[in-house]
């Protein structure tokens, strides 16, 4: 009983921390596009984003991607969007996390993250049709996207071959460690 109670307190330890480092990595390392009337924004939080999701799978990776861009949402003012973003980025973390807990190589984390950024495009070109009632003005933000996405990969795939040797092995229900 006491090992279970172990496993659950480091599971939301390292679920606050994965929460905390997207909201952080969101809030402070962003840039507004000029271009995006709709006031679009390049951030660097799906970098742990995706770190999380890969080294722990896809439920640590929807709980620190939907919740910690959530709340940048809630407390940066897009108050609107929270929803959206709780639900899109959620997703996002879970599928990435999902392909790569059956796979651990190079090409299944270009290809999960391939998927989220098509769940983040479709995702937010929906969401702001719904918003805005027009669905020609979303077309506006799917550059910024794929440059959010783009940028995050960079980072991301050198980063997590070198990190995944050192990530600390969880053996929690539904987890591949």
């Amino acid at each position: 009983m006491e090992q279970h109670s172990l496993k659950q307190t480091k599971y939301l330890v390292y679920a606050a921390l994965g929460i905390a480092l997207v909201f952080a990595c969101t809030v402070f390392v962003n840039v507004r596009l000029p271009i995006a009337a709709n006031g679009g924004l390049i951030h660097l939080g799906n970098v742990p984003l995706f770190i999380i999701a890969i080294l722990y799978g896809r439920w640590l990776g929807a709980l620190a991607g939907g919740l910690g861009m959530a709340l940048f949402d809630v407390v940066g003012g897009w108050f609107l969007w929270a929803p959206f973003t709780l639900v899109i980025v959620g997703l996002m973390g879970y599928t990435v996390g999902a392909i790569c807990e059956k796979n651990q190589s190079f090409m299944a984390y270009v290809l999960a993250l391939l998927a989220a950024c098509t769940i983040k495009i479709v995702g937010y070109y929906g969401a702001e049709g719904i918003i805005y009632g027009n669905w020609i003005a979303p077309l506006v933000s799917v550059p910024g996207n794929l440059v959010q996405i783009g940028l995050a990969s960079a980072i991301v795939l050198p980063v997590v071959q070198k990190l995944k040797k050192h990530a600390v092995a969880f053996s929690w229900a539904g987890s591949r460690r």
